[in-house]
């Protein structure tokens, strides 16, 4: 017998699960699951990710509403503001005729 998800006809979309275990904690990334719509994946998330009652708050998020950076392209994509005095106030003059600058 088949698992659900498991044919290209009947896939069902991943979504990321995300718990906070405890108040004035953030959410954290637990892990990913597949499930049918959001509803059933926050249950399977709940039963999966809190069985011993670790969480507070569950968030399910679609895989594919999620844009994330290049693992590749880390240089550039995080390269620092070194080099790139005009990111700083002290690259810019003050104009003479401007008080209280």
């Amino acid at each position: 017998m088949p698992t659900p998800g498991s044919s290209d006809r009947e896939s069902w979309p991943m979504f990321e699960v995300f718990v906070r275990s405890g108040r004035g904690l953030s959410h954290v990334h637990v892990g990913s699951l597949h499930a049918p719509d959001p509803e059933l994946a926050l249950r399977n998330a709940r039963d999966l990710y809190t069985r011993r009652g670790e969480g507070t708050s569950v968030w399910v998020v679609p895989a594919e509403a999620i844009t994330t950076s290049d693992p590749d392209a880390k240089g550039a994509f995080f390269e620092s503001s070194s080099g790139k005095n005009f990111r700083h106030a002290s690259y810019y003059t003050a104009s003479e005729g401007v008080p209280h600058l």
